[in-house]
């Protein structure tokens, strides 16, 4: 486990965390490029017992039936995502103090990867449908598939 720390732009919002190194992947899904104005979003996943507020937690939206998005209600900085029913959340890259302490093991969502804006490498790849906690969390917050 590395020690991180990191926080909004206008600083209202600033987080301690505990993370695994290899843990940063990118999410090309739909939502997360909504979400974040990007061609992919870039997160480290954690505990969410392993993370700790300095002062409020972060204003959040449920984006989806079953995802929600921690931001900052000041300056718009996306903070978080995740599953309300989970016990990890994932942590922006970007709001990391120093995002170079997380190495990129992998990329989710690449069915709505955008070619060319991000480097093809040799990690892993996930589409969403392949992921079953994913489709079996969706399937039961909606009653079936997208």
């Amino acid at each position: 486990m590395i020690a991180v720390s990191g926080g909004c732009q206008c600083g209202t919002h600033r987080f301690d965390a505990q993370v695994l190194p290899g843990s940063g992947y990118w999410c090309h899904c739909r939502m997360c490029q909504r979400a974040t104005g990007g061609v992919a979003a870039a997160f480290v996943n954690a505990a969410k017992v392993d993370v700790r507020w300095q002062a409020a937690p972060p204003v959040t939206f449920m984006s989806s039936p079953i995802g929600r998005r921690g931001f900052c209600e000041k300056c718009g900085t996306p903070l978080t995502f995740d599953y309300p029913d989970s016990d990890r959340v994932d942590l922006t890259m970007g709001s990391l103090d120093n995002p170079g302490a997380v190495r990129l093991a992998s990329h989710f969502g690449v069915e709505s990867r955008v070619p060319d804006w991000i480097p093809h490498d040799d990690l892993p790849v996930t589409r969403c449908e392949e992921h079953e906690p994913l489709v079996a969390r969706w399937n039961g917050a909606t009653g079936g598939p997208e």
